[in-house]
């Protein structure tokens, strides 16, 4: 296993972008020059049915090529899955999670029992203020960038304007770079 592999688990509700994101994030690192995996994993697949996707991300090839285990970031896009006990599976106290929630982070440890680093971000406030829908995925992208270091901005902003711009314009474009620099701006952590 590479020295500086960095492995992701997104916890999502089917619908909320959470397999996007880790696609749109894994090819950000692959513009970085990085080695990438993005997959999803699905249980039942209807809308609103609990989902993961994961990521790793390194500067060597990847080998391995199976489930996130043990995550150096949990992103929990839906903060009503925070009791489920798979949010936690495979952490430590040098895992970081990050939540969508408006709730402050005292309330994410006590809800979760985490002891890592925990970061809030009001990801579906945001997008609903830029997006006029709750998509919280591409500023969850911005927090991820914050706290991790792991992909920059600019990568992200460039898939955003690769994946949007044909389908959605110039305009849906803004608002969604928009929404990633709140993200990255507006991500609070703590511990």
């Amino acid at each position: 296993m590479p020295a500086n592999l960095f492995e992701i688990r997104w916890h999502g509700r089917a619908g909320q972008g959470a397999k996007s994101a880790s696609q749109m994030l894994a090819e950000a690192a692959l513009d970085m020059g990085k080695y990438v995996q993005a997959f999803p994993e699905y249980g039942a697949e209807r809308t609103g049915a609990p989902m993961k996707a994961f990521n790793r991300i390194s500067d060597e090839p990847i080998l391995l090529h199976s489930s996130v285990e043990n995550p150096d970031l949990v992103v929990v896009i839906d903060d009503t899955l925070l009791g489920n006990p798979d949010i936690l599976s495979g952490t430590d106290e040098k895992t970081i999670l990050i939540v969508n929630t408006v709730k402050p982070v005292d309330w994410v440890r006590q809800k979760s029992g985490f002891k890592g680093k925990v970061c809030t971000v009001k990801a579906t406030e945001i997008s609903l203020e830029e997006l006029g829908r709750a998509t919280p995925n591409t500023v969850m992208l911005g927090a991820v960038s914050k706290v991790t270091g792991v992909i920059e901005l600019k990568y992200v902003e460039d898939k955003i304007r690769d994946m949007f711009l044909k389908k959605f314009g110039e305009a849906v474009v803004q608002k969604n770079i928009k929404a990633l620099y709140r993200g990255y701006e507006e991500v609070i952590c703590n511990g």
